[in-house]
């Protein structure tokens, strides 16, 4: 019952750094992505729809995105939601395709973005650590009411612990990996 807890822990923490790897991919890093335009949605006929289901989505160019929506009429609609949208990137339109220059990045703009990496890898973090205590309360419980013995209690936390640390070391590596990209352009 216990290996099935461990195994249970490994998947919760598998979803935190895969959610944790897609959250960070959005990051500009000065080099065109079209995971920038990720949960910007378009207003398509009532209905909000994610840019890359209303047109093709390119990146001809390493500072350069270009939109070509399938229906022109939708030109207007893609323009007004990059404009309100977070990205801080100026769509520039002919009418048939939007081109997002992306400007580079300078230096103050980089470690602003370095700094909400590093708040993001807390916040996984601490969702980490929170999946540790749940499990260890739930064991603590199991002996109290005498499931499990004192030392299968022991070993069942020594290796969560094992699995946390091993957790917490991959989230490091993620955020230098990033940071890095971030620096180098």
């Amino acid at each position: 019952m216990l290996k099935e807890m461990l195994e249970e822990v490994k998947e919760k923490l598998k979803t935190i750094a895969e959610d944790f790897r897609k959250q960070i991919s959005k990051f500009r890093t000065g080099r065109a992505s079209v995971t920038i335009l990720d949960g910007i949605n378009v207003d398509y006929f009532g209905v909000p729809t994610p840019i890359n289901q209303t047109a093709t989505v390119s990146v001809p160019e390493a500072n350069l995105i270009v939109i070509q929506p399938w229906d022109p009429a939708m030109i207007v609609e893609i323009e007004k939601s990059l404009r309100q949208s977070s990205i801080d990137i100026n769509p520039v339109s002919d009418g048939k395709v939007i081109r997002l220059p992306v400007p580079p990045l300078d230096e103050q703009r980089r470690l602003e973005i370095i700094k909400t990496l590093k708040k993001y890898t807390e916040e996984r973090k601490t969702a980490v650590r929170n999946v540790r205590r749940e499990y260890r309360d739930f064991v603590k419980q199991m002996k109290d009411e005498k499931e499990i013995s004192e030392d299968g209690e022991k070993r069942f936390n020594d290796d969560l612990q094992k699995v946390i640390d091993d957790e917490i070391e991959i989230l490091d590596k993620i955020e230098k990996e990033k940071e890095t990209h971030i620096l180098e352009y």
